[in-house]
């Protein structure tokens, strides 16, 4: 299929050829009709891609905090790898459009194939012929609206939301500050709501479009434009200025949100629901006592993975109007004639046009409020099959920039397909295998398109899809690494363990002794053993040579391993319930750690700590008898060392701090190990070895005994602080 996409770090816009999403659980798979470009929101996206390094920076000062954090913890190597990771990939566009249902995932069955449907969402209603959309994000089309139109939807329900949030009653006046297309809609919808609207801005066409649309009076936010607009206000209230007042502008001046303090009445609402700046002068503010409220995009619901994703509806009796419900308003009162969209659309293009509409919108040589891009028709004859649909390498997917070394003819290569491809794949591991001279990366499958064609130009895999399934049945690979989800994780090892490969899964193995007993079975009735999981400390370099210099393991050893994991990001999907805890998720790393220093098994754990927060410390005792502390702690500062690991015994000690020093003291002196060209946590060592035992039937880097007992040993972790008690493994 086509989408378009931009690469946030050139600026670059292009329609590529994209794999079409997979139709999954909770949603259905679209194909577009029409989806409409926001000359807003989305230009600002598309000039903000333009800007320099520096310009970046400047426009989102909270991502340049975050780059910082992540330095003084890190690193800068570590950092750039990561900022670059992000940055040089192509993103989508898109979040408005109206298509038809092509495939019906499991549990969206009220929608059918062959229905008119409208979508949201700038992760799922993207610029691209086919997209898959849950169901809460999904909005049957009525009888009699126009496809072009329901396209409207989304947009139509930000302005919807907006309004909303001022409380408007009938007979009441509002200030809409900025006629673009949020705007307009805004307007559209007082004036079909009996409220009495004036507007400010500062296109003259647009001040005419509102007007024809109900407005009483628009004028330009110059002097005469600002008397005339006052005037107005003072004859509708009676002097006591408008109601309310709608900050739909963008930009970098402060002028809406003082206009709004100047022709607001006392206590009036002030809504924002573009991007504007608000550096509110006190004095004004404080003078009329205003109101100041933001509006969150479409709705309650919006940002809520539960809601969104999860298909959780709030009860109406609770929460009247959620992001669905918006949407469905929208398209109910086009249907009844109750509001006119038709004259907002400036032009419509076909969608292989984009590159060019979007280049003449940014430049100022195309002036226009709603532009829609139009898709082929649907046909019965052609409905694609999403779990086969593939891009190969020769499409065209934008200048690739491949990481792999040249391969020597005779070297011996391992055939690997990935499942998943997200931001610790791409930025941990795909760059290492990529530059390994014995691996070939083939092919490679994520539930985003985009993810797909990123991993396909930056590191070479012959073919991109978004199907697990499709991989798992690729008889070309060797090997399969997941590197999803830990919820999948255990369901898809044992998929890929009954085709006979090897298989490399990221931590964790498996969430619950169910999972793992299900794993260890597969391996039992298909006899292949061939399994290793990402735990990658024991083979950090510095962690290596440091254990070289302390001397061998003895019973007599004891180790702290101190975690400073640092609070989650409020968007974070480890917060998802069905994904485990976060010690679940990331505790086997610490585990593996203590257990390949202690050279022995782990047999039993007790832990103590906040099962809300996070916070863990357990106690780990090995089958040789060495013992190790975990303290899993989420508190801290984010600039303070990740990882700590202190060992004692035998009358030496010895300290890694965050893998970027180790110090070794025995006798009356010590060694210091330092770094250098950043962290290395052993990604590189991990998977050398791994494709090493595969191409040479060697034993995997880690015997499957000790992963089942690492993996055991982390869920123990999770038992004993419901129990309270010691746990055995």
């Amino acid at each position: 299929m086509k989408q378009i996409a931009q690469n946030y770090k050139s600026g670059e816009l292009i329609v590529l050829d994209a794999p079409i999403p997979a139709c999954r659980p909770g949603g259905v798979l679209l194909q577009s009709l029409f989806s409409l470009i926001s000359t807003g929101t989305e230009m600002m996206k598309v000039h903000e891609a333009k800007l320099s390094m520096v310009g970046k920076a400047r426009a989102r000062p909270d991502q340049v905090r975050k780059v910082l954090d992540t330095v003084a913890q890190q690193g800068p190597m570590a950092t750039y790898k990561k900022v670059m990771n992000r940055l040089d990939s192509y993103t989508p566009l898109g979040y408005s459009l109206c298509g038809v249902v092509v495939e019906v995932g499991a549990g969206a069955e009220e929608f059918k194939v062959g229905q008119l449907v409208a979508a949201a969402g700038n992760e799922y209603a993207l610029h691209a012929e086919y997209n898959w959309v849950p169901v809460n994000l999904c909005a049957p089309v009525p009888p009699g609206v126009a496809p072009e139109h329901a396209a409207f939807s989304t947009v139509g329900a930000i302005a919807m939301h907006g309004m909303r949030r001022a409380e408007p009653q009938l007979g009441e006046t509002s200030l809409v500050v900025g006629l673009g297309l949020i705007g307009q809609l805004v307007v559209r919808l007082l004036v079909a709501a009996g409220i009495r609207v004036v507007g400010l801005d500062v296109i003259e066409d647009r001040c005419r479009l509102a007007e024809q649309a109900g407005a009483v009076l628009c004028a330009s936010p110059d002097a005469e434009g600002l008397a005339a607009i006052a005037a107005s206000l003072d004859e509708l209230t009676n002097g006591r200025g408008a109601d309310h007042v709608f900050l739909a502008a963008g930009g970098s001046s402060n002028a809406p949100t003082e206009i709004a303090a100047q022709l607001a009445r006392d206590r009036a609402r002030v809504v924002d629901i573009g991007k504007t700046k608000l550096d509110l002068p006190w004095t004004a503010y404080y003078d009329k006592e205003l109101d100041v409220r933001f509006s969150r995009s479409y709705g309650p619901g919006r940002y809520d993975d539960r809601y969104e994703l999860g298909g959780i509806d709030y009860p109406a009796s609770y929460v009247r109007w959620t992001e669905r419900r918006n949407l469905e308003c929208f398209l109910d009162l086009l249907a009844h004639k109750d509001l006119e969209v038709a004259t907002l659309i400036s032009d419509t293009f076909p969608m292989h046009d984009a590159s060019s509409v979007y280049a003449d919108l940014s430049s100022g040589a195309r002036k226009a409020v709603g532009v829609l891009l139009e898709y082929p028709p649907p046909s019965l004859e052609s409905r694609p099959r999403s779990a086969a649909s593939q891009v190969r390498v020769g499409a065209s997917t934008g200048p690739a920039r491949t990481l792999t070394e040249p391969k020597s003819p005779g070297t011996k290569r391992l055939a690997i397909g990935f499942i998943g491809a997200g931001n610790y794949a791409s930025s941990m591991l795909l760059p290492h295998l990529a530059r390994l001279p014995n691996a070939e990366l083939t092919h490679v499958a994520t539930t985003r398109s985009l993810s797909a064609v990123n991993a396909q130009r930056r590191f070479g895999f012959t073919t991109a899809s978004t199907s697990a399934q499709a991989v798992l049945e690729d008889d070309s690979l060797d090997a399969i690494f997941v590197v999803t989800r830990h919820a999948t994780h255990a369901d898809l090892v044992c998929r890929a363990l009954a085709t006979g490969k090897a298989v490399f899964v990221e931590k964790p193995l498996a969430l619950t002794g169910e999972e793992l007993d299900g794993i260890t079975e597969a391996i039992a009735k298909t006899g292949n053993d061939r399994l290793m999981v990402g735990f990658n400390r024991r083979f950090a370099p510095m962690l290596m040579k440091m254990r070289a210099e302390f001397g061998p393991a003895s019973p007599a050893a004891a180790t702290r391993y101190l975690v400073s994991a640092g609070p989650l990001a409020a968007d974070s999907w480890y917060r998802n319930e069905g994904e485990g805890s976060r010690f679940a998720g990331e505790g086997g790393h610490f585990v593996d750690t203590l257990s390949w220093w202690a050279d022995s098994l782990p047999v039993e754990v007790y832990a103590v700590g906040d099962l809300d927060t996070d916070d863990v410390h357990a106690t780990v005792r090995f089958s040789n008898g060495a013992t190790g502390v975990i303290s899993y702690l989420t508190g801290g500062n984010v600039r303070f060392p990740k990882e700590t690991l202190d060992v004692s015994g035998g009358g030496r000690s010895a300290r890694l701090e965050n893998f970027r020093k180790a110090t070794v003291w025995a006798g009356r002196s010590h060694d210091i190990i330092r770094t250098r060209g950043g962290q290395d946590k052993g990604q590189r060592g991990e998977l050398a070895q791994f494709i090493e035992a595969c191409l040479t039937g060697a034993p995997m880097p880690i015997p499957v005994e000790s992963l089942a007992a690492t993996t055991r040993a982390t869920i123990a972790v999770r038992d004993s602080l419901v129990t309270g008690k010691p746990e055995q493994v």
